[in-house]
């Protein structure tokens, strides 16, 4: 069996959805967790100096969405069964992803005044529309966000919650019942359980 690191700070965000998988795919990994003052030090070594980063059989790769689909297809019963499965699964990743990166832009804007202006936008339009269009997707699929069952995309949103929760500063699932069923569809999986009740706690 390949030897699997998941490189990545002392936080549940984008390491938490390859950090699910493996989990539930019975995959044992080592959990590297690198504190912010051992960063720069560390940044050189890994692709794109950026994290995180996924080491199999001590090969190194960087791209978080690419990490979960290589995973799923290494599992099996998480990707889809042909191409046209395949491309389902990856839009409506893709499409989560860009909701997080609209959320994070706002969030780290250092700008104070800029970032009033962008979180009214961000609350008032942003926000609604792409929770409206997750919710539809997943009342359609019964409680999964493709394909009906479940993928590595539930796992990738269920994964990065939390992170978006704290980054909106407010529960994005609240009002989704849909959504909420697509995190409870991953957690309580016995092998995410498992994973959850030993991973260090932190706040996101």
């Amino acid at each position: 069996m390949p030897e699997y690191k998941v490189f990545y700070f002392n936080v549940k965000a984008l390491g938490e959805p390859l950090r699910f998988l493996l989990s539930y795919g019975n995959l044992p990994f080592e959990d590297v967790r690198i504190s912010r003052n051992d960063w720069p030090a560390l940044k050189p070594s890994m692709p794109m100096n950026q994290l995180p980063v996924l080491e199999v059989d001590g090969k190194r790769v960087n791209q978080s969405l690419a990490c979960c689909r290589f995973i799923a297809k290494t599992i099996g019963s998480l990707a889809g069964n042909d191409d046209w499965e395949n491309l389902q699964i990856d839009t409506v990743a893709d499409t989560v992803n860009d909701f997080r990166l609209k959320i994070a832009v706002v969030s780290y804007e250092p700008d104070d005044e800029v970032k009033e202006k962008k979180l009214q936008t961000l609350n008032n339009e942003v926000i609604p529309f792409y929770l409206e269009k997750l919710e539809d997707i997943a009342r359609e699929n019964g409680g999964y966000l493709s394909l009906g069952r479940l993928t590595w995309a539930d796992f990738y949103f269920a994964g990065i919650i939390e992170y978006l929760n704290y980054l909106a500063k407010q529960d994005l699932t609240a009002n989704h019942e849909n959504l909420r069923k697509v995190v409870d569809n991953v957690i309580n999986q016995s092998q995410v359980q498992e994973w959850i009740a030993k991973r260090p706690q932190t706040d996101i």
